[in-house]
């Protein structure tokens, strides 16, 4: 399917080896549950490193725009839990993009995704072209979903998860592609020498109704 919604918070970040385990066992038994409870939250899903490296993905599909800004999401901004604030500092190079999606289709979620971050929209994600091409990748093989992401920070003051962290980076332009063949995936990415490009695994997903 396409994406939950019309907005999302797309992240990137490295942990060290020694905090995956704890870094896991929070993530997946208290974040997500917070971060899901919140309304306008639709589903969240965390990816690994495709290669055992220290990096991680992890997106928040929510229902409107508006959602980066509600009273309920900035409450637990900026009164993390304790188990939060022991985990954050461990979140290096920490990119967090609050995104209009620009064009989203496929079906389900699949073992792998592709990100690629470019620092401004290229020619060819620019063109009208690309944009139905992206509803076309869907249908290849290997291939099940195809996004674009635009970065629009909302006009709102520092958090203390922010704070926490030491602030945080942006992507400007995401393309996100999933499937179920990483060797097809990594083959799109030669198409766009330009961009950013990791590919992760699938390392867990939920959406309001596991709660």
């Amino acid at each position: 399917m396409p994406l939950l919604g019309q907005a999302a918070v797309a992240m990137w970040w490295d942990i060290e080896p020694a905090q995956r385990a704890a870094f896991e066992h929070w993530h997946s038994h208290e974040h997500f549950s917070e971060r899901l409870s919140i309304s306008g939250f639709r589903r969240g899903t965390r990816w690994a490193n495709a290669q055992g490296g220290e990096g991680y993905f992890v997106i928040y599909e929510l229902a409107t725009y508006d959602t980066l800004t509600s009273p309920q999401y900035l409450e637990r901004l900026n009164n993390p839990t304790p188990w939060s604030q022991k985990m954050m500092p461990h979140h290096r190079h920490m990119i967090r993009s609050q995104c209009r999606v620009i064009e989203s289709a496929g079906a389900g979620v699949s073992g792998f995704a592709l990100t690629l971050r470019f620092p401004q929209l290229p020619d060819e994600v620019a063109s009208g072209r690309f944009v139905r091409q992206l509803g076309e990748l869907p249908l290849q093989p290997g291939i099940v979903g195809a996004h674009l992401l635009h970065t629009q920070t909302p006009a709102a003051a520092q958090t203390t998860e922010q704070k926490i962290r030491g602030g945080d980076a942006v992507a400007d332009w995401i393309v996100l592609a999933t499937g179920y063949d990483a060797k097809l995936l990594e083959a799109l990415a030669q198409s766009f020498p330009a961009a950013r490009a990791d590919l992760f695994r699938l390392s867990h997903t939920m959406t309001p109704a596991d709660l």
